[in-house]
């Protein structure tokens, strides 16, 4: 990777107009000057500037001209009282930016230069991986297009011609995907591999040689001896007595050498001719339409791929009879295996055109950024893809033919859903990956979507039992999203547990000029926090940036719900992704678990918002406060057994033993055990004649126990009449909000009068409260 030294300042001759284009960089931006020959390497202008900086631009010794740049108004403002200065703003443009020299009296364009805009990683830094990581970032893409193309049962043919009357943009995306598959370092060192370590045979040469020469007499140099043309006569009595009078003057002969020429390497010089006709096709559309750049480019193309061809090597070998595209030798030797694979994707890629690539490199811009978006699409796919079976229809919703081209269906703002199951064998999941999902603002529970404004993440993977839709799954919780979002400039994130308060505050200031710029620290973390707080079942939200340090912060005890970040950088050796995978086979083991803490959340966040609650559910009276031991007493939640006593001995026996009995066998006045009894948390008593009651206990345990009728008596029960009974503790100290309140326990709703007015019931403690005198 180039690494320049900066410049003060940028001097760009105009020859015909006589002057200089100074460019000079403001405060702390940087510019730099490449020699012509690597700037013509590497496509570039050589004059650079960086993103997301300031220059400021004059004409030497000339009053009479300005710069414009007509693709992109806001990046170059000359100045209102001097045109012929004016500051040049990038912003986050990247790529080779086109200016026009532009005479200030006739507005007549009198000339055309080109900066290059570097990418930058933070303000003045220069991105120093930016050209190889773009690079790698559309090679990858390319690769995994012609994955999905083979996986859904594309045909494969080798018959690619340019259509000279089509949109040249079209054509430069074709173009950018074949030069990114064979315009690298991986593809040049294959080639040279093969020059080293080639396939050889060995070839049966014939040739004439003086008949003296003979050293190994053989059946058909006898054949010849006797009976060749050109013959001389001899004098030798040891020849002349088997007949022989005379011999040819040559013999025919023939051995074995090594030879190069073979199929594989045949196959090999027809891929690389297919490429170099296909980059010479290009050139001409680019020509014809006045694409200097997109024409350069291909140039390179074909400069390399010519040098390739005129090695000695390709010298020896002839054209292939026919594709012995299954020799073993060409799918498994180092060189011979990469061509192979690039000349199958060679097709494909050929025919690919995409409209997402607009956004990328349309009129020389490298927007590394957008591209960097795309790319992780492609790399999350390839990862869920090894965990979940994705659905093919929905793969071949990606690439669509169109005429006879293939349609890339990936674009920024554009929606694209993949849908598949996880089958662990104990628990069935439904799966779907999408890219650019609204989460529309809907004020409507329990319906899906942000409760507070419209919501996009890049990324989005959502999990759900098989066997219910996602919108059946949304309305009973059962539902989880989690959100990525892609940063390509996001770095040092969530280091702030480390600084001090100062630190933290100077940082933050900082990062509010960043913010500015485009450049952004801990507003992307905030962002998670608003996907993970707005958008309803979010599990979690998870930056994906090109970096290093992978880290995660659990909200409680499990993996999820969470907020972090991810490293997943472009390179053919260490991208990052174990991280990514790790965190991706713990959320799988975490949805297999069925009794994580976060089902059961989930559950009771479904079971307390089924129901809109009305005005009449409403309670603000005087309670015991819900902390300590009385964390779980909602006065809707809390039931109260409201029971008979039949003398005063039985109550002095309740109070005594701390005990209260019911009565349990099928007759009137028999304890019912629902759910409300079994977990009733206060016994009001009442007995005959009264009209309201005092006597209200806490039940001590939830534990209801049956003892038989002696059992009571050993207990100075007064006058046990049944076989057995259900008992429970209970304790006549109550929290004070509680105490020496009167209840009007006939006006519960459960209560039963005349005859029945000894049967047990259940109410609410908040019942029982609007019912106190």
């Amino acid at each position: 990777m180039l690494k320049p030294d900066p410049r003060e300042n940028l001097s760009i001759p105009l020859g015909s107009l006589q002057t200089k284009l100074i460019i000079t960089p403001e405060g702390n931006s940087l510019c730099y000057e490449l020699p012509d020959a690597e700037a013509l390497e590497f496509n570039e202008s050589p004059y650079q500037i960086l993103e997301g900086n300031f220059y400021e631009f004059e004409f030497e010794d000339s009053k009479k001209y300005t710069l414009v740049c007509r693709s992109n108004g806001s990046i170059v403002n000359p100045s209102k009282r001097h045109g012929y200065r004016g500051r040049i703003c990038p912003n986050i443009y990247v790529g080779k930016l086109k200016l026009e020299v532009q005479e200030i009296s006739s507005g007549l364009i009198k000339e055309t230069i080109y900066l290059e805009v570097l990418a930058t990683k933070f303000d003045t830094e220069l991105d120093s991986r930016y050209r190889d990581n773009y690079r790698i970032m559309l090679e990858e893409i390319t690769e995994k297009c012609t994955d999905i193309l083979m996986q859904i049962n594309s045909p494969v043919q080798q018959s690619f011609t340019v259509d000279f009357d089509q949109n040249p943009q079209t054509i430069y995306q074709r173009f950018s995907f074949v030069n990114s598959i064979i315009n690298g370092e991986d593809f040049e060192n294959a080639v040279l591999q093969v020059i080293k370590n080639p396939s050889v045979a060995w070839a049966r040469i014939s040739e004439q040689i003086p008949v003296q020469k003979i050293k190994r007499v053989n059946r058909s140099v006898v054949r010849q001896m006797t009976s060749g043309s050109g013959r001389i006569g001899i004098e030798n009595d040891y020849l002349n007595s088997f007949g022989l009078k005379s011999l040819p003057q040559k013999i025919e002969t023939d051995h074995k050498t090594e030879t190069v020429d073979t199929n594989e390497n045949r196959f090999i010089k027809h891929a690389l001719e297919a490429f170099l006709q296909f980059a010479n096709d290009c050139r001409t559309a680019f020509q014809k339409f006045k694409y200097v750049n997109q024409a350069v480019e291909a140039q390179i193309l074909i400069q390399k791929l010519d040098n390739f061809l005129n090695q000695p090597f390709f010298k020896e070998i002839g054209k292939p009879d026919s594709l012995q595209l299954n020799s073993p030798l060409l799918q498994r030797r180092a060189g011979y295996r990469e061509i192979l694979n690039r000349w199958l994707q060679f097709d494909l890629a050929a025919r690919l055109i995409w409209e997402g690539g607009e956004d990328v490199y349309e009129g020389g811009k490298k927007d590394i950024a957008t591209l960097y978006e795309y790319w992780l699409f492609f790399k999350l796919l390839d990862l869920f893809q090894s965990y979940f079976r994705i659905k093919e229809e929905d793969l071949s919703k990606l690439i669509v033919p169109k005429e006879e081209k293939l349609k890339l269906e990936i674009k920024q703002g554009k929606k694209a859903v993949l849908s598949g199951v996880y089958d662990t064998g104990g628990r069935k999941l439904n799966i779907q990956f999408n890219y650019n999902r609204s989460f529309e603002a809907v004020d409507v529970y329990p319906k899906s979507g942000s409760w507070t404004t419209t919501l996009r993440p890049d990324y989005t993977l959502s999990f759900w039992p098989l066997g219910i839709d996602d919108k059946e799954a949304e309305k009973q919780e059962l539902i989880v999203h989690i959100h990525f979002d892609a940063k390509y400039k996001v770095s040092n994130l969530f280091n702030d547990n480390r600084k001090s308060g100062d630190e933290l505050e100077t940082q933050l200031d900082e990062e509010k000029k960043e913010n500015r710029k485009g450049i952004y620290k801990n507003a992307d973390l905030l962002k998670m926090h608003a996907y993970k707080d707005a958008i309803r079942r979010t599990g979690g939200a998870y930056i994906l940036y090109p970096g290093s340090e992978a880290t995660r912060k659990k909200g409680f005890h499990e993996i999820i719900p969470g907020l972090g970040a991810f490293p997943v950088r472009p390179s053919k050796t260490d991208n990052g992704m174990e991280h990514l995978k790790s965190f991706i086979t713990e959320v799988i083991e975490h949805f297999t678990n069925r009794t994580s803490q976060r089902e059961k959340y989930a559950y009771r966040t479904f079971d307390v918002h089924k129901t809109k609650p009305s005005d009449e559910d409403a309670f603000s009276d005087l309670m015991p406060e819900t902390y300590g031991r009385n964390r779980s007493l909602f006065a809707d939640e809390t039931y109260v057994l409201v029971g008979y006593y039949k003398s005063e001995a039985h109550l002095e026996w309740i109070i005594k033993n701390g005990h209260y009995n019911f009565r349990m066998n099928s007759e009137r006045g028999s304890l019912i055990l629902n759910n409300d009894t079994i977990n009733a948390r206060y016994l009001l008593l009442h007995t005959k004649n009264d009209n309201y009651s005092t006597l209200l206990f806490e039940i001590k345990e939830n534990n209801f126990e049956v003892i038989t009728k002696q059992h009571l008596i050993d207990l100075d029960y007064p006058e046990p009449s049944q076989d057995l009974y259900v008992i429970t503790k209970v304790n006549p100290e109550i929290d004070k909000e509680l105490k020496e309140l009167n209840w009007d326990f006939k006006n519960l709703k459960n209560y039963k009068k005349g005859y029945n007015s000894a049967l047990p019931f259940t109410c609410s403690l908040k019942e029982l409260l609007d019912n106190k005198l």
